[in-house]
């Protein structure tokens, strides 16, 4: 994370998340780094889908037709996280870290997420293996690294 911290710093850029099933572990990683205020501005946890229509404007359409669980989920948490932050970049999750999953849903260990900043939007699946708390931490080893990725020139 201190990678991350000191290239946000370095660009002087802010960052802020939208979490749904890490439940704020990224943000908590990050901030539990000295300095991190420097590019650390907040986060969102919306857990529930309620949360995701009323607090963040996801259409319940978009859900619907969808799924939480899904790349086009992700990129409307980030991109709206950006803007109700005011940050410039924003990684979102949305998953299934377990232990089991309903009817209709994405199985255990999908995940998406996605960074939206000034230049570009990226997404991307991932099938973790693991338990719930495993899948969670690799879920935001893999944030850390969407954002470097979307950083690059």
């Amino acid at each position: 994370m201190k990678q991350l911290l000191d290239l946000l710093i370095m660009n002087n850029l802010t960052i802020g998340s939208v979490e749904s099933m890490t439940g704020g572990l990224f943000a908590s990683n990050l901030a539990s780094i000295p300095g991190a205020s420097k590019a650390y501005k907040g986060s969102i946890i919306s857990y529930s889908v309620k949360v995701k229509e009323e607090l963040l404007g996801i259409d319940y359409n978009l859900i619907q037709e969808h799924g939480v669980v899904s790349e086009e989920v992700a990129l409307e948490m980030a991109k709206r996280g950006q803007k109700l932050l005011d940050i410039d970049v924003c990684v979102s999750v949305t998953g299934n870290a377990g232990p089991t999953a309903e009817p209709g849903e994405e199985g255990v260990g999908i995940v998406y997420i996605s960074v939206a900043n000034k230049d570009k939007n990226m997404v991307k699946r991932l099938h973790l293996d693991g338990d719930r708390n495993e899948i969670r931490q690799k879920t935001v080893l893999s944030m850390k690294e969407l954002i470097i990725d979307s950083l690059k020139k």
